[in-house]
């Protein structure tokens, strides 16, 4: 049997950022995958532990654009968790809210793209058009459209007047609307159910086994939401008031990843319009008091999954650690389950499926001697500068970084 090694990446006008995946084939056909991150690295947990308590959310915002309020908001979960203390119910509130109209923009991205990569670029228009009108609401909750900063150590950053609320609430109605006219698209579209079903299986048993988390696993039949797990500020409140659902279905592959999320975003249209219908009176942030040595753990049910965040305190103004794992950090190996047998065509789809965020995973780290050790930020810096002088030795081009030797 002669085997084909095709290699995508790092860059490759498929990625939306730098990731490299070497595809082994027999013929037309996937035999095995490998992927290999760490081109993107940004140093996020060390530069955490250079910035102060209040400072750090806007930092992990960063993190990633389209899920800006997952890491902080999994951040002061953390250190609210260290800390002992409670957030105001309209802080929590606030938080909810952010968190699902962030679900919804999310899904409706993805939604856009998937139809995109399928060749129907109808629905990547209208997608993108009807998440606008959330970004406007976002906007107008917030001050941004993406970034929000909302998420602070006990509480809100910021209370949301009543004419965002209303001008929200709207919003949610007419994407209802457009969200369930996209559920009977899928629903009844001969070609996207040729082209989707049986495609990129992942089996329940492979979802457990790689650890896969989100829109990625309950495709497959696991029922492992955070807000319905672990539930956190309003969450639990509307779980009992039965204002939305977990979706969960059984077939693992990428028609029923599109049908979970679609499905998703009418359950966080459903939330977010009790969030607003219930948002109780009062203070939205209490003053966290001095800090003290420990420890604490947060997370939050992002849009692709668990976000999850653990920070320790030696009673300064400072973490002396921050770690941070990202949903994507855990869905990527589920390549390696879901892309053997099926046909080089189809890869695009699979790989889509999981709504990568490659810029999240990035880790780095060194293996001397049989042990790991980690990198200082001037052992970065010389790697970087070498690594770029090669790269200009082989094209003949004359280096301006010698003096950085």
């Amino acid at each position: 049997m002669k085997k084909t090694i095709l290699p995508i990446g790092p860059f490759h006008p498929l990625l939306e950022e730098p990731e490299f995946f070497t595809f082994h084939l027999d013929g037309e056909t996937v035999i095995d995958v490998d992927v290999r991150i760490g081109y993107n690295h940004r140093g996020h947990e060390k530069l955490a532990t250079g910035l102060t308590w209040d400072q750090v959310p806007f930092l992990v915002e960063r993190i990633c654009g389209i899920c800006s309020t997952s890491h902080p908001y999994a951040y002061v979960l953390a250190v609210e968790d260290m800390l002992g203390i409670e957030p105001p119910p309209r802080g929590k509130y606030i938080r909810s809210l952010i968190g699902e109209m962030e679900r919804i923009h999310s899904h409706l991205l993805w939604l856009g793209l998937a139809g995109h990569f399928i060749g129907y670029n109808t629905v990547w228009m209208w997608a993108w058009r009807y998440r606008e009108e959330i970004l406007d609401a976002c906007e107008l909750l917030s001050g941004n459209r993406n970034h929000y900063a909302m998420c602070r150590v006990g509480g809100a950053r910021r209370d949301v007047s009543q004419k965002a609320l209303d001008f929200t609430m709207k919003a949610l109605d007419t994407n209802e609307k457009s969200t369930k006219m996209f559920l009977g698209a899928v629903a009844d579209d001969p070609v996207i159910h040729k082209r989707l079903k049986g495609v990129g299986i992942l089996t329940k048993e492979d979802a457990i086994a790689y650890c896969a988390t989100g829109p990625t696993s309950r495709p497959s039949g696991v029922r492992w939401d955070i807000r319905e797990t672990d539930p956190y500020d309003a969450y639990g409140e509307s779980l009992e008031a039965g204002a939305w659902k977990v979706i969960v279905t059984e077939n693992g592959d990428v028609f029923d990843k599109a049908v979970v999320r679609v499905l998703e975003t009418l359950e966080s249209i459903y939330l977010c319009r009790w969030l607003i219908e219930n948002m109780p009176d009062g203070d939205f942030q209490v003053v966290p008091g001095e800090m003290h040595e420990g420890e604490g753990c947060g997370h939050h049910e992002a849009p692709r999954g668990e976000v999850f965040h653990y920070v320790r305190s030696d009673g300064s103004n400072k973490p002396i650690r921050h770690k941070v794992r990202a949903p994507t950090f855990s869905n990527l190996p589920t390549y390696k389950a879901s892309c053997p047998g099926e046909q080089i065509a189809d890869v695009a789809l699979i790989t889509a499926a999981i709504d990568p965020c490659y810029c999240c995973t990035e880790r780095v780290g060194v293996i001397a001697g049989g042990k790991h050790s980690s990198l200082t930020q001037d052992d970065l810096v010389k790697l970087s500068v070498e690594k770029t002088m090669e790269i200009e030795k082989r094209m003949g081009v004359k280096s301006v970084l010698n003096k950085f030797k």
